[in-house]
């Protein structure tokens, strides 16, 4: 009841004022379980692709959406269980990883819709990255279970970091064919089959959103992109407190004194010629 009316409301707000486009919609059952294996460009992704659908979508959320205190927190945490958020605790021996399957089984025994970022975490440049191969394939392998993939198209460019007000622009979504993995059924314990399983769908995921693939998982790539700005930060201020190098100093001084020769040779020739 409280999906409904956030679905109205939100979801009827994105999309009078932002008019995404959509393609595949035949492609999502009208009911039966499935997951929605998708490309993470935006925050706002977990909200366009349910404000298409006729079908709720569940995805998951950080815990800490949940419990925050104060008046801001149950806000908040009314929002995302309002949006068809599940918290997902991330401490533990293996953190968000095994609280991310056991959410995904339950809601697809249920006959639901499961939401996914096989990437892990948002693209940091708009690229495609490497899928990790916990959640998703073993959720597909656990409960046999068809994957969808999804390609969300330009939600990056509504609100980059660091821009406080949206820009109002059309966002795409094209969802492809479900894809059959019931022939692994049962070896969600192989590594193998489970990274075949992930690249799959990342495959599909690259066709259907035409982005460059990028074969390093996106955490990597925020690190190696931050400790790159770190770096040049790092120089940049080295080159602001760095004196003259020894050559430059001997030069302008070998100018300064040669000017000054010159100066008295025009001197002795004035006074001579005086």
């Amino acid at each position: 009841m409280i999906y409904g009316a956030m679905k109205f409301s939100i979801g009827g707000s994105l999309k009078l004022a932002f008019r995404p486009w959509v393609e595949g919609l035949e492609n999502i059952p009208e009911r039966g379980p499935a997951i929605l294996a998708s490309n993470h460009l935006s925050f706002s992704d977990s909200f366009f692709l349910p404000a298409v659908l006729d079908r709720k979508v569940t995805f998951i959320a950080k815990a800490e959406y949940f419990t925050a205190p104060g008046v801001k927190g149950r806000l908040t945490a009314a929002f995302f269980k309002g949006v068809g958020q599940l918290p997902v605790d991330r401490s533990g021996a293996r953190g968000a990883g095994e609280a991310a399957i056991k959410a995904g089984i339950q809601v697809i025994e249920s006959g639901g819709l499961f939401g996914i970022y096989p990437e892990g975490t948002r693209s940091p440049d708009g690229r495609l990255y490497r899928g990790k191969p916990g959640g998703l394939a073993r959720v597909a392998l656990a409960t046999g279970a068809p994957v969808i993939p999804v390609a969300m198209i330009d939600t990056e460019k509504i609100q980059p970091p660091g821009q406080v007000v949206p820009k109002l622009m059309r966002p795409g979504i094209r969802i492809g064919k479900p894809l059959d993995f019931s022939r692994y059924q049962g070896m969600d314990g192989d590594r193998f089959i489970l990274r075949s399983v992930t690249d799959e769908v990342m495959y599909e995921i690259m066709k259907l959103s035409g982005q460059e693939y990028v074969d390093i998982y996106a955490t990597a790539a925020k690190r190696q992109i931050a400790e790159e700005a770190k770096a040049k930060a790092e120089e940049a201020k080295r080159d602001r407190k760095q004196p003259p190098a020894a050559d430059e100093s001997a030069s302008a001084d070998g100018n300064a004194t040669a000017d000054k020769d010159r100066a008295a040779d025009e001197n002795r020739t004035e006074r001579s010629g005086a």
